[in-house]
């Protein structure tokens, strides 16, 4: 069954003439146990009440009903995933069995499952549902703007929250759509309820378990609460299909102006996707997944997953506008009078919003766009030693692509209290099934053909490191990316970093020179020398990791030592 679309009138941005793929709210589809043959090709037979892509009115309350967390001030439904507040990479598993296990990249980032193991966690969470359950809640939808390519996706939850966060994440069917034939691409089924005390003897990290078995298509997820297992869950499903059809898929956000000019923003969780994206003079694509076909871009997901730290509506007015009722708080701390405080991170560093993407008033309603003109790199340097804006050239961006450096930030894995150097191919290797050179050379393909510019923007520290410097302005980072899309940038006057070689500009409007080269904003300039020497170490070690003979090598594109 191929997506319904919306029937009301489109901007036309980019010279991209296309339906939009419904994104707003749908009614309530048979919320009944006799829905429950929905649920037989998985083994599901309980006969307890199924409820079927419930509408926000109906998700709320059923929250409420519940007791699943607390109605906020601001008419938002707040959750907490108790010990989780972020991913468990180290308990990601992908079944190692013919014929995806000739194509995947085995190692720390893709720990392999024994398909025995697989089985008996699946049976367990199969006889959880049908024994222990007292209510299901599935989410039937779509993955990927462009129907030629997207992907129908199931989500089983026992949870309502867990409901409305796949409803607001993923591609919502149109209200009067007849889902009785929809046949899932995968299915993933959240048992967060259940664990895993054998652990030891499945060879597995510890009694939480998120599971893939790709030829069998479902995912399998325990001990976790946390709602963004499920979303980057299918994320790498999408990372593992769509390039081995030649369309290249991205970790990134993505915008277009209303000339056309299309710009994608590659980054780690913290980095600014979400916020820089989120731009009033812009039309937002999505803010975190996204593919590039020969048509141009499109967003996989039907909303957003913003980071509450410090939000306000004076820095980024849109993010906090779009927290209205529909849209769903994650460990966030709430005052007395039931108003979320974004200031208070005693719970998590990492309080995260998810709302559908029309709660942005400036979306781009197909969720496409064009070829985009601009690629910008976003770092959080925790080193200090990076400009807040510089050029790369080609063999430059493939050698930032493979590095990935940035900054883990605090709460969005487990066991991160403070910034973290660390390099993630792609800008997104815990979500890279495959190896990241067959992204990089789908990137390379894709930049050349389309001629497009690639920066690199450090949103982390300026001034010294992290406990010494202090962390990038939002102001800082907005005029550098502004000069960037709109190419008053290219007016200014560059200069080659000494170690790192990329092209540095001199002057940039209002943006002081002390910040734009960074060693010039450092009192003590032996400590930044020996700073830039350590990181620029760090990026060699790196990535001798993608030097083999007869492959391309963009060592020197690297830093200078």
């Amino acid at each position: 069954m191929s997506i319904a679309f919306a029937t009301r009138g489109l901007r036309s941005l980019h010279g991209v003439h296309r339906m939009a793929p419904t994104l707003f709210r749908g009614k309530s589809m048979a919320a009944h146990s006799q829905d429950q043959h929905l649920l037989a090709d998985v083994g599901i037979s309980s006969s307890v009440p199924l409820h079927h892509n419930l509408t926000y009115k109906e998700v709320n309350e059923h929250e409420i009903a519940n007791n699943e967390g607390a109605a906020t001030a601001n008419g938002t439904y707040s959750i907490d995933t108790g010990m989780f507040t972020g991913r468990s990479p180290k308990d990601k598993y992908i079944v190692e069995q013919s014929p995806s296990k000739e194509d995947i990249w085995w190692g720390p980032v893709n720990a392999p499952m024994k398909p025995a193991v697989f089985d008996k966690l699946y049976n367990k969470v199969i006889n959880h549902y049908n024994q222990t359950a007292d209510k299901m809640y599935v989410f039937d939808g779509y993955c990927g703007a462009n129907p030629a390519t997207q992907k129908k996706v199931r989500f089983i939850t026992e949870l309502a929250w867990q409901h409305h966060f796949v409803r607001n994440m993923f591609i919502r069917p149109a209200d009067d759509a007849d889902l009785s034939d929809f046949k899932p691409d995968f299915t993933i089924i959240n048992a967060c309820k259940v664990t895993n005390p054998d652990y030891k003897e499945d060879d597995l990290n510890s009694d939480v378990f998120v599971g893939f078995n790709i030829e069998k298509k479902v995912g399998v997820i325990g001990g976790t609460w946390y709602g963004g297992e499920m979303k980057k869950g299918i994320f790498s499903m999408m990372n593992y299909w769509l390039p081995k059809e030649g369309i290249m898929s991205m970790h990134c956000s993505a915008n277009v102006g209303k000339d056309g000019d299309t710009a994608l923003f590659f980054g780690l969780s913290g980095t600014g996707k979400t916020t820089l994206s989120a731009d009033p003079k812009r039309f937002l694509i999505g803010d975190d997944e996204h593919g590039w076909d020969h048509h141009g871009v499109f967003n996989f997901e039907g909303g957003c997953y913003a980071k509450t730290i410090n939000l306000a509506p004076e820095t980024e007015p849109e993010i906090h506008a779009a927290i209205k009722p529909n849209a769903l708080l994650e460990n966030v701390v709430l005052k007395e009078d039931k108003t979320p405080d974004y200031f208070d991170v005693s719970k998590t560093q990492n309080g995260r919003v998810s709302y559908p993407i029309f709660h942005i008033p400036n979306y781009e309603p197909t969720s496409q766009a064009g070829h985009p003109k601009n690629v910008i790199f976003l770092t959080c340097d925790a080193y200090g030693v990076l400009p807040p804006v510089s050029k790369l050239t080609p063999g430059q961006a493939q050698y930032h692509f493979l590095s990935g450096y940035t900054a883990k930030v605090a709460g969005t894995e487990r066991g991160i209290k403070e910034p973290e150097a660390t390099f993630s191919a792609c800008f997104g290797a815990a979500f890279l099934p495959l190896h990241p050179t067959k992204y990089a050379d789908l990137l390379k393909t894709k930049l050349e053909e389309h001629n497009t510019n690639v920066f690199l923007v450090n949103t982390g520290w300026s001034g010294g490191a992290y406990g010494v410097g202090n962390r990038m302005s939002l102001k800082t980072t907005r005029a550098c990316v502004d000069a960037i899309l709109d190419g008053s940038i290219n007016k200014s006057e560059f200069k080659a970093d000494p170690i790192f070689q990329f092209e540095v500009p001199q002057t940039l409007g209002n943006v002081s020179p002390d910040v734009l080269v960074p060693r010039n904003a450092w009192e003590d300039k032996a400590a930044y020398e020996s700073a830039a020497k350590e990181l620029a170490n760090k990026f060699v070690a790196n990535y001798s990791q993608y030097i083999h003979e007869g492959k391309p090598d963009f060592s020197a594109f690297g830093p200078k030592l």
